[in-house]
């Protein structure tokens, strides 16, 4: 909370208009990553499953520009907005957009509910791990972005592999969903990419105002944050697995140097 209270002591009207430049920019992008798997779902192009996917995929990719924001909070606002949209978006909205939006990507376990149950998850755990880190942990931006992407990217390819080349079935009974070995050694070997270009990036190469970090430090950040979050994604129900997978694994990676 002090860092960021000295950004904003420090903060100029160059600095705000750069701010609004990329706000523009991650409304912009998202929008599209929106906007064009519904109209591809509507023409009949893909299946629901896969405009479901592609959303799921690249809408999320939007927390790669938070650490290049002066000012984060505006990162907070962006992903409150979307969590916001996500939760009108319903069988019965009024908002033809998010009504359609519904219709596009909505999943049978959703019927029930006539909302958008998993995506609404996906957008809540992502604007609470921002929102977290900007206010208490501004320069440790990478622990929420690996937990993100593991979620977005790891339990996509995942998804898909398991769906089309599983043999080896994974079932826990309280969860109701089947896994299978092959989806979980995809989202393992996936997250361990992903963290390890993240954490190498953000805290390595080029740590921008992130708290550097060492190779080897890296590497083993890397390893747990991708075995914990496919433990997670494992134990978890299908239905808040967006939930779960990016929350619990964040916050295992960063409380577990504490207690080393």
């Amino acid at each position: 909370m002090q860092k960021l209270l000295m950004t904003l002591a420090n903060y100029t009207a160059s600095d705000l208009l750069y701010d609004l430049i990329l706000v523009g920019i991650a409304y912009g992008y998202v929008l599209l990553t929106i906007a064009i798997p519904v109209f591809l779902k509507k023409k009949n192009i893909i299946s629901k499953f896969h405009a479901r996917k592609i959303v799921h995929l690249f809408a999320g990719l939007i927390v790669l520009i938070v650490p290049f924001f002066v000012m984060p909070l505006f990162a907070v606002f962006i992903a409150l907005s979307l969590a916001v949209a996500v939760f009108f978006s319903t069988r019965d909205s009024s908002v033809k957009q998010l009504q359609e939006l519904y219709e596009s990507i909505g999943e049978e376990a959703e019927e029930r509910s006539g909302r958008l149950e998993g995506p609404f998850f996906y957008s809540v755990s992502i604007t609470l791990l921002i929102a977290i880190f900007v206010l208490f942990a501004p320069d440790r931006l990478y622990f929420p972005i690996c937990g993100i992407l593991i979620m977005i990217i790891s339990d996509t390819f995942a998804s898909v592999v398991g769906k089309k080349y599983g043999k080896i079935i994974i079932k826990i009974a309280y969860t109701g969903t089947k896994r299978t070995l092959e989806g979980s050694l995809t989202f393992f070997s996936s997250a361990f990419i992903l963290c390890f270009a993240a954490f190498s990036f953000f805290g390595l190469l080029n740590p921008i105002n992130q708290h550097e970090l060492t190779l080897r430090t890296v590497v083993v950040y890397s390893f747990i944050t991708s075995g914990a979050g496919t433990i997670i994604e494992l134990l978890s129900p299908s239905t808040i697995d967006d939930l779960m997978v990016p929350i619990g694994t964040t916050s295992i990676i960063y409380l577990l140097p504490l207690f080393g």
